[in-house]
């Protein structure tokens, strides 16, 4: 039983039209899913990924409107990983935040760069063997698309000891020097811890909520199990109606969640159309007229330049 690599991480922002604006529009992902919190049905939920919503590709955000600032701390992501296909891209990507007033600092292989609310991520050259996982962008050229998410990094006590929930329960190489990967399948994942910074973090608008793995369906209760028995305080499963849920913390602090491949995104909308409609739980649905009224507005790119194309 293995499980499939990475299925998506969750962020939190404390404006969603900014949110849209950068995630579908600056980066060229597609907006695939418009909802709400399952437990704060008062704030969105929003997705972002390739053009099926494949898991592997999926970066998604929490809006608790006007929230200040968070900064990541012991047991917090501090780095997300982007894949794109060459070192032109970088050039590309390099070019393209800065006309849109981002500022980027080129590595080896790499380049740097904060979203608006401070979220650090790192495009990388991935040659090693992802499967491309890619959105559409009139204004991004195929080839310097963002390929799926890569890799993330946490600051964690004891960075450089090895951690056995990871290596024994959930299947990952340790690489040593703090660096893990997790190879499923079809895809794998980097996973590092870095020595803690000197300050104290606190959670907020640009902080990552959780992480998520993918299992097959059929393994998720026993991975419920499995990480029962490794001593781990693990939730029922959860109906996330897009996939199914359970949720735990490994020792350093972070929030773990295993998600099943399916239903997918697709479940509630027509796939050429994802993102596009305010899509509410079952739970929630009795709370449609006052979510519509008071929500903030959030149009899909998408929909903006089909309306501006000529008939």
């Amino acid at each position: 039983m293995n499980l499939n690599g990475l299925h998506h991480i969750t962020m939190i922002t404390g404006d969603a039209r900014t949110n849209v604006e950068f995630y579908a529009d600056v980066l060229g992902l597609r907006l695939v899913k418009k909802t709400v919190n399952f437990d704060a049905p008062d704030a969105y939920h929003l997705y972002f990924g390739d053009e099926q919503g494949s898991p592997g590709s999926i970066l998604t955000w929490f809006e608790f409107a006007g929230a200040p600032r968070g900064r990541p701390g012991v047991g917090d992501i501090h780095t997300i990983e982007l894949a794109v296909g060459s070192e032109e891209s970088l050039g590309f990507w390099g070019e393209r935040l800065e006309a849109k007033g981002y500022t980027s600092t080129r590595g080896e292989r790499s380049l740097r760069f904060e979203d608006y609310d401070g979220l650090a991520f790192e495009l990388v050259v991935a040659d090693d063997g992802n499967p491309p996982l890619r959105a559409e962008h009139p204004e991004v050229p195929a080839e310097h698309a963002i390929l799926g998410l890569e890799g993330a990094r946490a600051y964690g006590t004891y960075a450089n000891v090895e951690e056995k929930l990871l290596t024994d329960t959930l299947g990952f190489t340790y690489m040593g020097d703090g660096e893990y990967r997790l190879d499923g399948p079809t895809r794998h994942f980097h996973w590092a811890y870095d020595p803690p910074p000197a300050t104290r973090g606190h959670q907020g608008a640009g902080s990552v909520h959780h992480i998520a793995w993918a299992a097959r369906d059929e393994d998720h209760l026993d991975w419920q199990k499995r990480v029962h028995d490794a001593g781990g305080f693990v939730t029922d499963v959860r109906d996330r109606d897009y996939f199914r849920s359970i949720y735990f913390r490994e020792p350093r602090g972070i929030l773990f969640e295993i998600a099943t491949l399916s239903p997918g995104f697709a479940v509630d909308e027509d796939p050429a159309h994802l993102g596009e409609a305010l899509r509410l739980p079952k739970m929630h649905e009795h709370l449609r007229e006052r979510l519509e009224r008071t929500l903030t507005p959030v149009e899909n790119p998408r929909v903006r330049r089909h309306e501006g194309q000529p008939r």
